[in-house]
């Protein structure tokens, strides 16, 4: 499948250099596993509070994205996704990011947890215009481009499974052996640029209370 341009998102840098510059190109990989033992084992991302099912918010947020990877059990009435499963089954976020990555072929890549009751289009281009902005603006603490963009809670928390990356970038920290591995420790190496999340969009979906929050 031939890969499409995210064009709703203004870079500025990239403007300056030629006035019709695309953006680069965009995946999205949603990691829609696990177990869920905190609600019971249920099918967390099937969860619909107050909506949609929170899968098919997560879908809907990378909808300008090709291909949109959901790596997990499949489910029903997503069409135009793109289904893998971690090896094995249940080894992890890290796995899953191994396996999502294998269908990507774009510069870019939107990684998404599949239990994100707030997330929205508007959040994913946040994410990519702060990362590339950065490009050749020192918008890293180090004066360096950034490696990826990740969402910060009220707390100052980095939301790691809501992020956008530099997909080469990315690849190169991912371990050989990635069942178990700690996705804070894996995408802690990289150079990054925070943005702070807007309110709902950094909420998830892990105890029963979550759910009678929303």
């Amino acid at each position: 499948m031939a890969s499409t341009r995210f064009r709703d998102v203004p870079f500025e840098s990239a403007a300056r250099q030629e006035s019709r510059a695309l953006p680069p190109t965009l995946a999205g990989v949603i990691l829609a596993g696990g177990a869920a033992r905190r609600l019971g084992g249920i099918d967390k991302p099937m969860l619909a509070p107050q909506g949609p099912p929170l899968l098919y918010r997560a879908v809907a947020a990378v909808a300008g994205a090709d291909p949109v990877v959901v790596v997990g059990p499949r489910r029903q009435g997503l069409p135009r996704v793109r289904w893998t499963r971690e090896n094995p089954p249940g080894g992890g976020p890290v796995a899953a990011l191994v396996a999502g990555l294998e269908l990507v072929h774009t510069e870019l890549v939107a990684v998404l947890a599949a239990d994100l009751p707030g997330i929205a289009t508007a959040t994913v281009e946040r994410l990519v215009a702060a990362v590339c902005g950065t490009a050749g603006t020192g918008g890293t603490a180090g004066g360096a481009a950034a490696d990826g963009a990740v969402l910060v809670d009220a707390d100052g928390r980095r939301q790691w499974l809501v992020g956008v990356w530099w997909v080469a970038r990315l690849r190169a920290v991912l371990p050989a052996r990635p069942q178990g591995a700690s996705l804070r420790s894996t995408l802690g190496r990289l150079s990054i640029v925070e943005v702070v999340a807007r309110q709902g969009e950094a909420d998830d979906v892990d105890t029963p209370a979550d759910l009678e929050r929303r």
